[in-house]
C-alpha cells in the first residue's frame, strides 16, 4: 500500500493522522457507551487504551497496513472522531472502511463528508477496487449512511460477535470502484433540461 501519511480536507473537516496529544479527546469519544453501542469492542475504560491505540495506528500506517485519520472540525479545530481504511488486501486491491464520531457531532452530516473524501482517496489515490463495511444490522443509521455513499448490502453473518456477553449479527456491505466512479461521473455531469425540470 502507498505511503499513508496523508492529510485530506473537505469544506468542514480535516482528516489527518492521529497524534499522541489526541489521546484525551479520543478516550472521551470512545469511552461513551452510546458511541460504542454497535462496535465489536466494549467502551474504552481508561486513557491508556487511547494512547496505545494511537501508537498502534501510527505504526500500522508507517508499515502501510492501514490508514487511520482523525476527523477534525476545521472551524473549531476540535477532534470529533476517526475514520479508517483497514484489512487492506494488496493483491485484490480491497480494504474495509470504518468510522466513528462523538455523539455531540451526530446528525450534522460529518460521517458522510468524511467518508466520501476517504473513499475518493481510496479509489483514486490508493487504486482500490473494492471497499467493504461490516456493521451490526441493528445499527440502522450506519446502514443508511453506507447506502447514501453507494454501498449495497451483500450478506448477513449470523451471531458473528459476542461482546460483553451480547450476541450480534454482522451485515456486510460492499462498494466497487466502477460503481463509485460511475456514480460520481453522473453527479459531475450537467443535467439535461428534461431532468432539471423534474427537480423540486
Amino acid at each position: 500500500m502507498p505511503d499513508l501519511s496523508v492529510t485530506l480536507t473537505t469544506p468542514r473537516l480535516v482528516l489527518r493522522p492521529l497524534q499522541a496529544t489526541d489521546a484525551p479527546v479520543l478516550f472521551a469519544i470512545f469511552s461513551d457507551p452510546q458511541v460504542m453501542q454497535y462496535w465489536n469492542t466494549p467502551p474504552w475504560d481508561c486513557e491508556a487504551v487511547a494512547r496505545e491505540y494511537i501508537c498502534e495506528e501510527q505504526q500500522a500506517m508507517r508499515e502501510g497496513q492501514r490508514l487511520t485519520l482523525g476527523i477534525v472540525d476545521r472551524e473549531s479545530a476540535e477532534l470529533i472522531g476517526k475514520c479508517l481504511l483497514f484489512n487492506y488486501h494488496h493483491e485484490s486491491r480491497r480494504a474495509e472502511i470504518g468510522f466513528g464520531i462523538a455523539a455531540s457531532a451526530w446528525g450534522k452530516g460529518y460521517v458522510q463528508e468524511a467518508a466520501r473524501e476517504l473513499l475518493r482517496h481510496g479509489f483514486e489515490a490508493l487504486d482500490l477496487n473494492r471497499v467493504e463495511a461490516e456493521i451490526d444490522p441493528s445499527n440502522a443509521a450506519s446502514g443508511r449512511a453506507l447506502e447514501r455513499l453507494g454501498f449495497s448490502q451483500e450478506g448477513l453473518l449470523r451471531q458473528r460477535w459476542i461482546i460483553d456477553g451480547q450476541i450480534s449479527d454482522s451485515a456486510l456491505y460492499g462498494l466497487l470502484s466502477d460503481d463509485w466512479r460511475s456514480r460520481h461521473k453522473r453527479k459531475g455531469q450537467p443535467q439535461s433540461p428534461a431532468s432539471s425540470s423534474q427537480c423540486t
